[in-house]
């Protein structure tokens, strides 16, 4: 079972992505055959993070924003450039911090564990 309160669920390369401003991703069942689901995470930047980044450098934080969307593509449309036709917004969330993060994974039944870097999923974003 996932507490809210223990960000100790994450796995520590992961943990750290986000609190550095780098999106998750996960698969999830679509709706039919046809159809691909994905769920991002993604840490919303603030002024802070941009400065830094001109500074040269990135700002960690424990406290950030993140939004979260599940969209459902068109599987035939996933390897091209327009991997946006027929897609679809499922849901959406924003929420301020690692315990409001984890609580609306649990409402979304969705674990930690599950989320990958982007580059290691088929996710087109």
């Amino acid at each position: 079972m996932i507490h809210a309160e223990d960000p100790s669920q994450w796995q520590t390369d992961k943990l750290t992505a986000l609190r550095l401003g780098r999106r998750l991703v996960t698969e999830v069942t679509p709706s039919g055959p046809s159809r691909r689901c994905f769920v991002d995470i993604r840490p919303v930047s603030t002024d802070a993070d941009h400065d830094a980044s001109r500074e040269g450098w990135v700002r960690p934080d424990r406290d950030r924003s993140f939004k979260l969307e599940h969209w459902e593509y068109d599987a035939n449309q996933l390897d091209g450039f327009d991997y946006d036709i027929g897609a679809v917004l499922v849901r959406t969330a924003t929420v301020t911090g690692e315990v409001e993060l984890a609580a609306v994974l649990r409402t979304w039944n969705l674990r930690p564990e599950q989320f990958l870097h982007p580059w290691q999923t088929d996710d087109p974003k």
